[in-house]
């Protein structure tokens, strides 16, 4: 059932994610709700108040990419080559050149191929959809259109999910993450983490390590990260996950301007982005490490990649650490406290 479209599409504007998605499920709306800031877009799909897709634009083939990775270790048809063909048919070249709903179109292809069932392509797009609800609930402005769009309705659909209950859920865990920020300095990580989705083996180390830090005698009660990628929305992400109590971030989003900046910020321990424009994040800590005030200053490289290739280039450019994307709170905190011990 339709309904009348909502608009917030003028001058960029305070945005209450909540209060959007309890209005579109309380109507029982069918569209697609396309919020945009400045550096991303998302794209959530309705039909009578049940999510059928959500999308969002950084690192969008990179994302699915990971996701099937995983369901590889289970479906031996998902591997390299077939992700590989995959990308090369839908992942725009360039962001002159798109395809309306890429990524969607990628997961019909993978299950029309029979590489997936209809029932893992659900599965698929659950875990998606609680990763881009995640980051669409923390937006705090932009703008957005809600309406019906024809060739969303050309395509197949695979699941009508409790939107209501996604929310929740995804919200829960954004409250438990800003609840482990919180109890990190107090030393009461292990409480915590017990609610949470961090595996077993990781949390033993993790609760350590917390501990550590809240012990007496700690050299700095403040500690500053630099953390230089090209999406805005990587740096909001890493700065909410980072507790302002116990962190000073220091977000840059220019690489080409990153030396001047972190020199001016004398970090702790640097968040460094592989792929950038312009200058890369190998280049970039080649250059970092020459300078006398950094040649001892932890340097994590953040990517999508995890291939041997790119490590060894980590390595010759002599990076401290390795932090593979999509990471959660736990993973981020889990190395930061590792090099800063």
């Amino acid at each position: 059932m339709s309904t009348t479209p909502l608009t917030g599409y003028r001058l960029p504007q305070k945005l209450h994610p909540l209060s959007l998605l309890a209005q579109l499920t309380s109507r029982h709306a069918t569209g697609c709700l396309r919020v945009f800031t400045k550096t991303a877009s998302w794209s959530i799909n309705i039909e009578d108040g049940k999510l059928t897709y959500a999308s969002y634009s950084d690192r969008l083939f990179e994302r699915l990419d990971h996701h099937l990775q995983r369901l590889s270790q289970e479906i031996p048809t998902l591997n390299s080559a077939t992700r590989v063909q995959m990308r090369l048919m839908f992942e725009p070249k360039n962001e002159h050149q798109s395809m309306q709903y890429a990524d969607y179109q990628a997961i019909c292809w993978l299950t029309s191929q029979e590489y997936i069932t209809p029932a893992q392509a659900e599965t698929l797009i659950y875990e998606l959809a609680k990763e881009v609800l995640e980051t669409f609930l923390v937006l705090k402005e932009g703008n957005y259109e809600f309406s019906l769009e024809a060739s969303w309705d050309e395509l197949p659909k695979f699941c009508y999910l409790d939107l209501r209950l996604l929310v929740e859920y995804c919200h829960k865990q954004l409250q438990q993450r800003q609840n482990i920020q919180s109890q990190v300095q107090a030393g009461q990580g292990s409480s915590v983490l017990t609610s949470t989705n961090v595996r077993p083996k990781k949390s033993k180390t993790f609760d350590k390590r917390n501990t550590k830090k809240s012990q007496p005698g700690l050299k700095k009660n403040l500690y500053t990260i630099a953390c230089i990628d090209d999406s805005q929305t990587v740096l909001n992400s890493i700065k909410l996950f980072l507790d302002g109590n116990t962190f000073a971030v220091v977000t840059i989003n220019d690489p080409v301007k990153a030396l001047m900046q972190i020199l001016r910020s004398k970090p702790d321990l640097i968040l460094l982005d592989v792929e950038m424009p312009n200058l890369d994040g190998y280049e970039l800590c080649s250059l970092l490490r020459r300078h006398s005030a950094f040649k001892n200053i932890p340097i994590i490289m953040v990517t999508g990649r995890t291939g041997f290739i790119d490590k060894a280039k980590a390595k010759m450019v002599r990076s401290s650490g390795y932090l593979t994307k999509p990471f959660t709170q736990a993973d981020l905190l889990k190395i930061v406290f590792k090099y800063l011990d």
